[in-house]
C-alpha cells in the first residue's frame, strides 16, 4: 500500500494564531510533527499542507516537503484532499496527521496504517481514558465502536452513559474511549467525503466524522495505549515544553 502522510497546518486559529510556528525548545511545532511522521515505517511520503506563506517558507527552511493549499478549507480533511491532488505520485491511502501534536508517536501512525488493506474505507484511533479531567471535558471527543472495531458514534459528551453507577466512579467501573484525531482515508473515499454537505449530527457536535457515519461510510477503529498531547492554547504550549524537559 502506498500511503501519503499529510500534516495540515493552518495559520489562523481563534485561540492560538500562528500555532504551527510556535517554538518548542528550539524547534517549531510543525517541524516536530514533521520529524515524528518521518519516523513512520509505513508512510511512503510526508508533506505539510498549509494556507500561509510564512509556514510554507518555514517548512522549506528545514528541508521539509510542503504544498500551498486554499485558505478557504473548512477542515483538515479538505486540505488533505487538495494536497493529494497536487502530489506528483498516486497513493492508495492518505493519513491525516494532526499538526498540533508535536510528540505524535510514529508507532501510532503505523498502527493506523496496519488497518489499511484496500477494503478499509476510513480509519482512526482511540485510547481508553484513564484521567478524570478528560472524562467530562467536551474538548476530549469520545467514541464507541462495535465488535468489528467500527465506530458507532463520536461525541463531546461522555459515552456510554453509565446509568447505574455514580459518576465519581465511572473511571473505575466503565471503559470509556477518547478519540485520537488522526484519520486514514482510502483515496477514492477521501474524494467522496469532501463533496458531502454538512450533516445534522455534525452541526450538533461540531465533529466532521459524524458526516461520514451519517452518509454510511464505515470507520475502522484501532486502540492505542499511547497518550497524545494536543496543543490548542498558549497554556498547552507551556505544558508541552515542561513535558519535553522531563
Amino acid at each position: 500500500m502506498k500511503i501519503l502522510g499529510v500534516i495540515p497546518a493552518r495559520y489562523a486559529s481563534t485561540r492560538f494564531p500562528a500555532k504551527p510556528l510556535a517554538d518548542i525548545d528550539g524547534k517549531s511545532m510543525i517541524q516536530r510533527v514533521y520529524l515524528q511522521a518521518l519516523k513512520s515505517k509505513k508512510l511512503s511520503d510526508v508533506v505539510v499542507a498549509t494556507d500561509h506563506k510564512e509556514i510554507f517558507d518555514h517548512v522549506k527552511s528545514f528541508q521539509g516537503a510542503v504544498v500551498m493549499t486554499s485558505e478557504f478549507h473548512i477542515s483538515g480533511t479538505d486540505r488533505c484532499f487538495e494536497a493529494l491532488t497536487k502530489h506528483s505520485d498516486s497513493f492508495d491511502y492518505v493519513i491525516n496527521i494532526q499538526g498540533d501534536e508535536p510528540f505524535i508517536a510514529p508507532e501510532q501512525i503505523d498502527l493506523l496504517a496496519s488497518l489499511l488493506d484496500g477494503n478499509t474505507q476510513l480509519a482512526t484511533l482511540a485510547k481508553k481514558i484513564d484521567a478524570e479531567d478528560q472524562l467530562f471535558n467536551p474538548n476530549v471527543v469520545k467514541v464507541i465502536f462495535n465488535k468489528n472495531q467500527e465506530a458507532i458514534y463520536f461525541s463531546r459528551s461522555t459515552i456510554p452513559y453509565l446509568r447505574n453507577f455514580d459518576q465519581a466512579k465511572w473511571l473505575q467501573t466503565g471503559t470509556i474511549y477518547k478519540h485520537i484525531g488522526m484519520y486514514a482515508y482510502r483515496t477514492d473515499v477521501l474524494e467522496k467525503i469532501t463533496q458531502l454537505e454538512a450533516s445534522t449530527l455534525e452541526r450538533a457536535e461540531s465533529l466532521e466524522q459524524l458526516r461520514w457515519l451519517e452518509n454510511g461510510f464505515p470507520i475502522k477503529v484501532a486502540e492505542t495505549k499511547i497518550e497524545t498531547i494536543g496543543i490548542d492554547t498558549p497554556e498547552d504550549l507551556s505544558k508541552a515544553v515542561e513535558y519535553l524537559k522531563k
